[in-house]
């Protein structure tokens, strides 16, 4: 989104919570995972409860691009040209940043494992591009430049090691997928004439790299906010035809809209969002389906404050979490109901398959969800 660039910011511009130490406050337990470790002979093991560590980055960007492989492993992608890389679970962080990058602003980072990985930067006309390494960030590869003053990168999704897709704001009057079938390597423009029609105003907003997300290998689900009414659009094919669908997340600013997307199969899907202004209130900060996104549905007890990214925990039908700028939020039945666990500064969450979680958001805040 325009609005959104490098030079304006989204939510609040100071840390709220605990900032360069452990975090305290209510934990957050998943009801998937069994935590208990130790406990006296013959009773019940105590459960030792999740909780965000921060870890030290080394670095002053703000990162919205995130992406979890495993435990020890995750990228992250921010401001300045910054991309960072860990294998030992946080501990050390490595700078992968390529090289001359230090104007482009990173919005979105999709890695397939601890050596591939591919970034979009966001912005007007040739700002937006799509880099990739296959060496751990050691070389990277341009793969694509936009040329079209009018397009907008906002964020990217995989399907697989192979396929992916990234979304423009709307290029007249539709938004712009490009694909790729190899991974990053090289991209096309899809053909338009199977997506709706903008409304006067919307777009994605690049908060989090989730207005752009998938499940399995088809299915993929696009998020926009800036109009009269949040809209969350449909792909059944890989991108070339969408189906709108309005979300009940406030609407009628460009400051407003659906700002995350998550989905845990191809029908349960959740979206946060609501006002990124700090001053502003946002009461109805998320929604659920259960039919793909065919109807949206506001959650009885959303979080108190907007949210911009959303992940479900692994191998759960019924946890998740949310992150912004006030504080992280946790729903133990698919997005109905969110309790605040934490008020730490957030903009993006995201898991890996193998239970490893990760935050990181302003001010080169990186965390991971581990037992205390």
């Amino acid at each position: 989104m325009r609005g959104m660039g490098k030079s304006k910011s989204l939510g609040r511009t100071v840390l709220v919570g605990l900032c360069g130490a452990a975090l305290a406050g209510a934990a957050l337990v998943p009801p998937a995972a069994a935590l208990a470790d130790g406990g006296e002979a013959g009773g019940p093991a105590p459960k030792r409860a999740l909780s965000w560590q921060l870890k030290k980055s080394g670095s002053d960007a703000r990162f919205r691009g995130l992406a979890a492989v495993s435990p020890g492993t995750a990228w992250v992608a921010g401001t300045k040209g910054t991309v960072l890389r860990t294998s030992d679970g946080g501990e050390t962080w490595r700078d992968v940043s390529p090289s001359g990058a230090s104007a482009l602003e990173f919005r979105d980072v999709e890695a397939f494992d601890g050596r591939r990985a591919v970034v979009l930067a966001i912005g007007e006309g040739e700002a937006s591009r799509v880099l990739r390494t296959e060496d751990g960030g050691a070389t990277w590869t341009e793969s694509f430049r936009n040329t079209d003053a009018k397009a907008f990168y906002d964020c990217m999704t995989f399907f697989d090691r192979r396929h992916g897709l990234a979304m423009s704001d709307p290029v007249d009057g539709k938004y712009r997928i490009l694909s790729t079938a190899d991974g990053g390597r090289s991209w096309k423009v899809l053909p338009n004439t199977g997506m709706p029609a903008a409304q006067e105003g919307e777009s994605g907003f690049a908060a989090s790299g989730q207005c752009l997300v998938s499940s399995g290998p088809r299915d993929v689900w696009l998020a926009t906010g800036g109009a009269s009414r949040a809209r969350v659009l449909h792909s059944g094919d890989r991108g070339l035809t969408w189906r709108a669908t309005d979300a009940p997340i406030p609407a009628g600013d460009p400051a407003r809209g659906v700002f995350g997307l998550a989905f845990r199969d191809r029908t349960h899907g959740i979206a946060v969002g609501g006002d990124y202004r700090a001053d502003q209130p946002s009461p109805k900060a998320a929604a659920v389906t259960g039919n793909g996104g065919r109807t949206w549905h506001p959650s009885d007890r959303p979080p108190p404050a907007y949210r911009s990214g959303v992940v479900w925990f692994p191998h759960s039908r019924s946890a998740a979490l949310a992150v912004g700028p006030t504080g992280t939020d946790v729903t133990k039945d698919g997005g109905r109901t969110w309790r605040t666990v934490d008020t730490g500064s957030y903009d993006t969450v995201d898991c890996a398959g193998s239970r490893g979680c990760w935050a990181a958001g302003e001010k080169g805040r990186i965390a991971r969800l581990e037992r205390r």
